[in-house]
């Protein structure tokens, strides 16, 4: 495990992946796949964006390849989604998809420009790989899903939030914060934003 990632941001780097995965699951109901659909489009966006971050920065082997116990999980949520799922509304299923969207994306942002900062990469590249490590996954769940990418279809902030909170992890680290309240207060901020923003549409100008 990485030097800067404590057992506390280890666990919450795991509710984030199964986070994505639940988002990715939702989606997966939405558009009828079956079981072998709904796994694929879980592990890409549970994955997804560190993937690329790891792809970015050279490292191998990726998290998931290191983690299959994670693999495994989401396999088995695959299998018995349908059976929870299907007892829940449109209406639950879009305020699932937001919540579960923000918790992914504030906890993969601020793990991602923690890791490209133990890479020792550039402040302003690390904050874009936390973006990246927040955003990527759920671009590839809807291009899976054969829909515009919510990052460019939803004017309301949403790598901006990952970006600001991004930033905010690094500028606490510069006042030496304790690592495991910086990572709390900025995926908290990252969560926070992205809902106010959606609450009561917050749009960027076009």
């Amino acid at each position: 495990m990485h030097p800067r990632l404590t057992l506390a941001i280890s666990i919450m780097e795991a509710f984030a992946i199964f986070a994505y995965a639940l988002s990715g699951l939702i989606e997966a109901r939405k558009r009828r796949l079956d079981a072998v659909g709904a796994f694929l489009v879980a592990l890409a966006t549970a994955f997804g964006g560190g993937t690329v971050r790891d792809v970015l920065l050279s490292r191998r082997p990726f998290y998931w390849v290191e983690h299959q116990e994670y693999v495994l999980a989401i396999f088995a949520m695959s299998i018995f989604a349908p059976l929870f799922l299907r007892l829940t509304t449109r209406l639950f299923d879009q305020r699932a998809l937001l919540v579960t969207d923000a918790i992914g994306l504030g906890l993969f942002s601020v793990s991602g420009t923690s890791i490209a900062l133990d890479a020792q990469m550039p402040i302003f590249t690390a904050t874009m790989m936390g973006v990246t490590t927040g955003v990527f996954g759920g671009i590839i769940r809807d291009v899976l899903c054969n829909e515009v990418p919510l990052i460019l279809r939803d004017s309301r902030p949403y790598a901006v939030c990952a970006f600001a909170g991004c930033w905010m992890y690094i500028g606490l680290e510069q006042f030496a914060v304790e690592p495991i309240y910086n990572v709390l207060m900025s995926t908290a901020f990252i969560l926070v934003a992205r809902l106010i923003t959606f609450k009561f549409d917050i749009r960027l100008p076009r």
